[in-house]
């Protein structure tokens, strides 16, 4: 059991402070961008919705590659894992080409799904017109990187990490406020910085895999050609994942478009709020994926009766780290929000979003990674996972928003309770399935 801890901690805290700094760009974004008008952080917001459904697709894509690819690993063969690498690729890059059409026909429109205030979506579109090209690097570049966690390797990812957080925090800085002669562009300056920093993500991480991690064989070959066998195969694992992860995401933009048609203030208050949160939230997310990679891993390796210990000590770790993670959310939430230039109303509405986000952060630690992404969805039990997320989200929470916001008029702080009660509730289900319920299948046979 001590291989278990040090190996599960060591790749744990590299995906944990991968996240931390990866999320940290979008917290240096929220700053300078508060700080230069409430106008251009709400703006920008409105465009992240949207990237976040795109994130949330991806990341399906990534958890999908995992899930069966881990499996492949834990048998110590690398041929299958490139070829679910390539469909992956491909299928990254096709959601990629999609949103960029729809990012370049219909920018007014879909700015429009969150807000009916003009002048945020005018700062939108500014930002907008220059960010859509970032998703094709970033649809690569998380492919990759994905990859390279199947077969435990989760060191680059920190160290891309830091090299984005400096290039867009150097950018940013600049083209915000026009320092050194440069012109002040706001909400376009920060697209800017963050394109030139995926540009050199992607860059760096195909030479590093080039130079340092040859033996795993990627090369451009490899998502060339297709493999039908392999790609049936991942598609039967991934399908379901993206319905979830896509309607995760769609429900997430929900959320502001609820709030931005009740206040103006609420699209600053929750996106000063929420980026907080993830940030934190990272924590459980680095812990999700490294424990994804264990299960699968052990799954592979044919030893069952291993993975089911294994869940039983990842359940306990998972609890601690919510509770560590809601106190210091708590704690921290008003010396972070004194960073930003936000108006009495707002600062007071992001200071209470945060207490709740506090609570809402224990249970979500708990049952995101057991349901979600390892015990379940890691092990290959996925349509479980799929029923409690399509049941609790579209059938409780969205309903019970949407009537508490429009039709009772609650305050904002009482609908962001319900936006996120399911991240309570849902741990009963999450705990009922891995310690009583059937739940591990090997995918590789």
């Amino acid at each position: 059991m001590t291989d278990f801890y040090r190996n599960f901690l060591k790749l744990c805290s590299m995906l944990v402070l991968q996240n931390v700094v990866t999320l940290s760009v979008n917290l240096a974004d929220n700053i300078m961008l508060g700080a230069f008008s409430e106008t251009a952080l709400s703006g920008v917001t409105t465009v992240n919705q949207v990237q976040f459904v795109f994130q949330q697709l991806l990341m399906a894509l990534g958890d999908g590659f995992v899930i069966f690819g881990s499996q492949y690993w834990g048998k110590k063969e690398t041929e299958p894992v490139r070829k679910i690498s390539a469909w992956a690729m491909r299928t990254g890059l096709f959601i990629a080409l999609v949103l960029f059409i729809l990012a370049s026909l219909f920018p007014t429109q879909l700015l429009g799904l969150f807000t009916t205030d003009q002048t945020i979506i005018e700062a939108g579109r500014s930002y907008l017109a220059i960010i859509r090209f970032t998703y094709f690097f970033f649809a690569v570049t998380q492919i990759l990187l994905a990859t390279l966690r199947c077969v435990e390797i989760a060191g680059v990812a920190f160290g891309l990490s830091v090299m984005t957080l400096v290039i867009n925090c150097s950018i940013n800085w600049i083209l915000i406020y026009g320092h050194f002669g440069a012109p002040r562009m706001g909400a376009a300056g920060a697209a800017v910085g963050t394109l030139t920093a995926r540009i050199a993500e992607i860059c760096v991480l195909i030479i590093y895999i080039c130079k340092k991690q040859s033996w795993i064989g990627i090369c451009i070959r490899d998502y060339l050609h297709s493999d039908l066998r392999f790609g049936r195969k991942y598609y039967k694992v991934v399908c379901p994942l993206l319905v979830l992860q896509g309607l995760w995401g769609v429900n997430t933009a929900l959320q502001t478009a609820i709030l931005g048609h009740m206040t103006a203030a609420a699209i600053a208050a929750n996106s000063a709020a929420s980026n907080l949160f993830l940030m934190v939230k990272s924590a459980a997310v680095g812990a999700a994926s490294a424990a994804s990679v264990t299960m699968g891993k052990t799954i592979g390796s044919g030893n069952l009766e291993l993975a089911k210990v294994y869940s039983k000590k990842l359940q306990k770790l998972f609890v601690v780290m919510g509770l560590i993670c809601g106190i210091l959310l708590f704690f921290i939430r008003i010396p972070v929000l004194s960073l930003y230039q936000l108006s009495p109303e707002t600062r007071e509405m992001a200071n209470t979003f945060l207490i709740i986000l506090s609570v809402v952060m224990v249970g979500m630690s708990y049952q995101m990674p057991t349901k979600s992404v390892v015990l379940i969805r890691g092990s290959g039990s996925i349509a479980y996972s799929m029923k409690v997320d399509l049941i609790s989200t579209w059938g409780i929470v969205i309903p019970l928003s949407m009537f508490m916001a429009f039709v009772v008029n609650a305050s904002p702080a009482i609908v962001v309770c319900c936006l996120n009660a399911d991240q309570i509730f849902k741990c009963v289900p999450a705990f009922l399935k891995c310690n009583y319920g059937h739940w591990i299948k090997n995918m590789t046979n």
